[in-house]
């Protein structure tokens, strides 16, 4: 009899604490309501709610971000140009495109001043990532295997900046 007696005081408080968290208040269980707008946008920029303007599933694939915002180059490709051709000066650079051109400029130990212009394409470590476009004073464009020279230069510095940093 003691037990049923303990039984029901604590079912008894326990009642009593659940009708207390109620708060006779409409806003649900514990007085909690559903979120802000504010919350709500939050966690729809977060990923953690489903967008409600989305209208299909292949809206996941759109690529919305602002081009004025985001890189799309690679950064070992783009600071092991920037090292390689060190000897050359930048006239102009814009990572947002993915070019650096560069003046005209004397290699250690050579003897013809070349310019170059570099384009990075894409994000990935790759050599499909990567174009030189050189150019000798007076000479107009150099050979393909120099350029390839150089590009195979720029790749291996990139893939050496990358391991250096860990990232593998």
């Amino acid at each position: 009899m003691l037990r049923w007696i303990g039984k029901v005081a604590f079912v008894t408080g326990a009642l009593a604490m659940l009708s207390a968290c109620g708060g006779g208040s409409s806003a649900g269980f514990g007085g909690f309501g559903p979120p802000s707008q504010e919350s709500q946008d939050r966690l729809v920029e977060s990923g953690a709610l489903p967008d409600p303007n989305r209208e299909s599933i292949f809206d996941l694939f759109d690529n919305n971000d602002d081009p004025n915002v985001t890189v799309e180059v690679n950064r070992y490709i783009w600071n092991a140009a920037l090292e390689i051709l060190d000897f050359m000066p930048i006239e102009a650079s814009d990572p947002f495109s993915g070019v650096i051109d560069f003046g005209y400029g004397t290699p250690p130990g050579g003897g013809r001043a070349y310019r170059a212009t570099v384009f990075v394409t894409d994000p990935a470590l790759d050599a499909r990532s990567l174009r030189v476009a050189l150019q000798g004073r007076g000479g107009g464009a150099v050979g393909r295997e120099t350029a390839r020279a150089v590009e195979d230069a720029i790749l291996t510095r990139a893939r050496q900046l990358r391991i250096a940093e860990g990232n593998l």
